[in-house]
């Protein structure tokens, strides 16, 4: 029964892995940049909902709201002021070098504020375990709404992508900028919706990681972020489906690898993979093949 634990615990925490990778997938899929800070912005959610909470006394649901709020807002100005600029770059490096930059920038906002001290996060999550097989495997609450979370996002970012004018736009974007202008689609405002989208996940997977492993400091976001980006491109980054597929099998490759081989290699096993993955199938499992004229 330990193998069944261990396999819905690595579920559990490849959806969290899922739901990060969702901004990673948006914002290249769309933008075609990678948004290296967006670690950073689960470690402000998470550091808002603990404010809210355990230091305001505010009820869960009012602080996990208030996290949403402010990384979505959050996100919007990154984009506005670090990326927007630099859209037309020549260089990809430059737009690269400018998110390590807004992620230092955020580590070090935290640590004024929070200091460098692990903080003791209070899981938000009031959901009772679920026992079963007699009482031998035990599903916290935190798992159950951690899988039920992702699901219900996943489910319903594909609706609003394939339904509504604004997820048409998107996806208008992300094949060709200059034509979607021509048609009248607000390009920027299109760019700053994913961005905005992506962090208000971020918010909600920072919550719910840190209810899972309840320590916080202003490193949390970086090892997950990594990792989800390594599962957004696991799964084929730019596909919605594949950043679902990649945050799964991540996360179950991650806690059978601690369970059965090594907490300390549990690591290096998931990189090891994403290079076999890549080596075998550069695009991903999902991903496809882009033509480029020359």
């Amino acid at each position: 029964m330990s193998f069944i634990s261990y396999l819905i615990n690595g579920i559990s925490l490849g959806s969290v892995y899922a739901i990060i990778a969702l901004g990673y997938t948006m914002v290249y899929g769309i933008a075609k940049m990678l948004n290296f800070a967006h670690g950073d912005v689960i470690m402000i959610g998470a550091y808002t909902v603990f404010a809210a909470v355990s230091m305001a006394g505010l009820p869960p649901a009012l602080g996990i709201f208030l996290s949403i709020v402010l990384c979505t807002v959050l996100g919007i100005a990154i984009e506005a002021i670090a990326y927007r600029p630099l859209r037309q770059a020549s260089s990809s490096l430059v737009v690269l070098i400018t998110a390590i930059g807004v992620s230092y920038f955020l580590q070090n906002i935290a640590l004024l504020i929070f200091g460098a001290n692990t903080k003791a996060f209070t899981s938000v999550v009031n959901v009772p375990p679920i026992t079963l097989a007699g009482g031998q495997i035990t599903i916290s609450g935190e798992t159950i709404v951690t899988i039920l979370s992702c699901i219900v996002i996943m489910i319903g970012l594909t609706l609003f992508v394939n339904k509504t004018k604004a997820g048409q736009a998107m996806l208008a974007v992300s094949e060709d900028k200059g034509a979607a202008q021509l048609m009248g689609i607000n390009v920027n405002g299109t760019i700053s919706l994913t961005f905005a989208i992506g962090s208000a996940l971020a918010a909600i997977a920072g919550m719910l990681l840190c209810s899972s492993y309840p320590a916080l400091t202003p490193y949390t976001g970086s090892m997950p972020g990594i990792k989800a980006f390594v599962a957004a491109v696991f799964g084929g980054i730019g596909s919605i489906p594949g950043a679902l597929i990649g945050g799964i099998i991540l996360g179950i490759i991650e806690i059978l690898s601690k369970a059965y081989i090594s907490s300390q290699l549990s690591d290096a096993i998931v990189f090891m993979v994403l290079i076999v993955v890549l080596l075998v199938k550069p695009t991903g499992i999902l991903g496809k093949k882009i033509q480029e004229k020359v």
